[in-house]
């Protein structure tokens, strides 16, 4: 039987990581972050969506996956193919699902929201805690 090679890291044309405390008022600033990157990474018309699913991805953090005095990570990063929004949090034990909700729900549609926005996303479990990322598809040129 041969020999599982490890899977090479990918290869980012650019990347970010911020870590937040987990309270409301850094989804904002994530939200900013992340489309700032995108635009200063040469995708402005990709920005809105990008900023969208950052902001999706780190409400769902702070309101299931946060843990009092744990931070929540946000890591954008950009292929010649793909942007990705990934957002880890500390409870892996509590593994997102997009919900059905109806028209009088306050909460529920977040994951519809990314399914919607995003060209794929997934959860990865984690050692501790767990990942969930988002990607747009971008062309290999840059956004006009």
């Amino acid at each position: 039987m041969p020999a599982l090679l490890p899977v090479p890291p990918k290869a980012y044309d650019h990347y970010d990581a911020v870590t937040y405390t987990p309270y409301p008022s850094n989804i904002p600033r994530a939200r900013r972050h992340v489309a700032h990157l995108t635009t200063t990474w040469g995708h402005p018309h990709s920005a809105a969506d990008a900023a969208l699913l950052a902001s999706e991805l780190c409400t769902n953090a702070l309101l299931h996956g946060s843990l009092r005095d744990r931070l929540f990570r946000v890591e954008t990063s950009l292929t010649g193919s793909a942007l990705r929004v990934a957002v880890t949090d500390p409870r892996g034990e509590r593994l997102p699902w997009p919900q059905t909700s109806t028209p009088d729900d306050q909460f529920g549609r977040g994951l519809l929201i990314v399914r919607a926005v995003a060209s794929r996303w997934a959860v990865e479990r984690l050692t501790v805690g767990k990942t969930v990322w988002a990607e747009l598809n971008i062309t290999g040129s840059r956004d006009a």
